[in-house]
């Protein structure tokens, strides 16, 4: 249990191994990812989109996400 780490702001504990993982994904730029699985938005889709600062609670407040 003394090689573990733990995060406390989000409270899990990772290995060495995985903190490793974790740097060498965060210096990778956006052009070194592969996002051929994810499926390109339909017209439909991309229609229903709307900024943030247009999106309301119910209770009818404007936020922002």
């Amino acid at each position: 249990m003394s090689n573990l780490i733990i995060n406390k702001k989000i409270k899990r504990m990772r290995t060495p191994e995985q903190l490793a993982e974790i740097e060498r994904w965060k210096k990778k730029t956006d052009d070194e990812i592969d996002y051929s699985d994810i499926p390109p938005l339909t017209d439909e889709e991309l229609s229903r989109m709307r900024p943030a600062r247009q999106r309301e609670q119910k209770s009818d407040k404007p936020i922002a996400s």
